[in-house]
């Protein structure tokens, strides 16, 4: 955006100022000062079409950046810097020619902010929020990062709302698409695996898809994220301390409180801490659920389930830990993103079962990936102790 469009930005907001002291500002008295600020200028048609869409960007919606988030093949979108800006698109980034400056990306960031209840400052320097359009916002400050503010937004652009969507778009084959249909319909507790932006969100929000419909479901999440199509559906997020470092809620509290509204099942969005404690505890008590976790593998992720309930306390032992995943969590899902194509998809399904020592998890191979197909494994199995 040049120059022109700042200086009648700067006017259009000066003039709604005025304005909003007498009456309540509407998107047609946008539309209309805008309006009224082109025609007193010397343009054509064609530029007054054109500025007062970027115009329009700059007063009411997020500047530069509004068409990066309107643009459907785009992902995510991230900034280094004012002048470095990437896109993601088919899972692969691109930097844009988008240059912006310093005192638009924090006006920018300041107005995804507004709505959230969420603060960024000198003494808290990360923020993550959702926007309105489901779309997830980080954001870390200096002095954290060395010079400028660094944002990320991860689209929520859902292509897949079920099982068979991720079929048609190769994502999953039929078979395994049945078999964790089934899976999920019976019950199983199921933890889908993989790295970042390998589809962990979407792959989770088919699955819960599957649930009966006479089911209620109850999700936990830092920020919203899922949304997954189901009548009973309640969802609930994390929220920062005030200013006086008062009314944190964690995830470990709000998997207490979903415990206490009649859920048929409880998903946690994803699982980083301390939080895994709670959700096996909650599981293993025989109500279902699900959750998402980072993780190279299907038997990382189950290694990785067993450490982490750790960071809980010093009364939490390995030993109670290690036979509670394995009788907790029936299934793992794991996804895999081909950082040279972009392509996704499920590359292993495992089960779960206790070892025969009854310390251990025996990881079994249900589908496994061959020739780029996923393929039912015969009986087999490896003892994770």
């Amino acid at each position: 955006m040049g120059q022109v469009d700042r200086e009648i930005a700067t006017s259009v907001r000066n003039e709604l100022l005025r304005r909003s002291q007498s009456t309540r500002v509407e998107s047609q008295m946008v539309t209309q000062v805008i309006d009224d600020e082109l025609y007193r200028r010397d343009l054509t048609n064609e530029e007054r079409l054109q500025l007062h869409k970027s115009v329009h960007d700059l007063v009411s919606g997020l500047g530069a950046l509004q068409p990066l988030l309107q643009d459907p093949s785009i992902e995510e979108i991230w900034l280094n810097s004012p002048s470095r800006i990437f896109v993601a698109r088919g899972g692969r980034s691109e930097l844009t020619t988008l240059v912006m400056t310093v005192s638009e990306v924090r006006d920018i960031v300041e107005r995804m902010l507004a709505g959230s209840n969420r603060r960024l400052d000198l003494s808290n320097p990360f923020v993550d929020a959702t926007l309105t359009d489901g779309s997830r916002l980080h954001v870390v400050i200096p002095d954290v990062t060395a010079r400028h503010w660094c944002v990320n937004i991860r689209k929520h652009v859902l292509r897949a709302t079920t099982l068979s969507d991720l079929v048609d778009q190769s994502v999953l084959d039929s078979a395994a698409a049945d078999y964790l249909t089934l899976s999920v319909e019976a019950g199983k507790n199921v933890i889908v695996s993989g790295g970042t932006q390998a589809g962990k969100t979407t792959l989770l929000n088919c699955l819960i898809s599957a649930v009966p419909p006479y089911e209620r479901v109850i999700t936990v999440e830092e920020v919203f994220e899922l949304s997954p199509q189901v009548a009973d559906l309640v969802s609930m997020q994390t929220r920062q301390a005030n200013l006086e470092g008062e009314g944190e809620i964690t995830l470990r509290r709000l998997i207490k409180e979903a415990l206490r509204m009649r859920p048929s099942r409880v998903i946690v969005g994803e699982v980083r801490g301390a939080e895994a404690l709670d959700l096996l505890i909650a599981l293993n008590s025989g109500l279902p659920g699900m959750a998402s976790i980072h993780a190279n593998s299907a038997r990382e992720a189950v290694k990785k389930l067993a450490i982490l309930p750790l960071l809980a306390g010093e009364n939490v032992r390995h030993d109670f830990i290690t036979p509670t995943v394995a009788a907790a969590i029936d299934l793992v899902v794991h996804c895999h993103l081909d950082a040279k194509t972009g392509s996704r998809r499920v590359s292993e399904i495992v089960s779960l079962a206790p070892s025969g020592s009854g310390d251990g998890i025996d990881v079994v191979d249900i589908f496994t990936l061959k020739n780029d197909r996923l393929i039912a494994s015969a009986a087999g199995g490896e003892s994770d102790e």
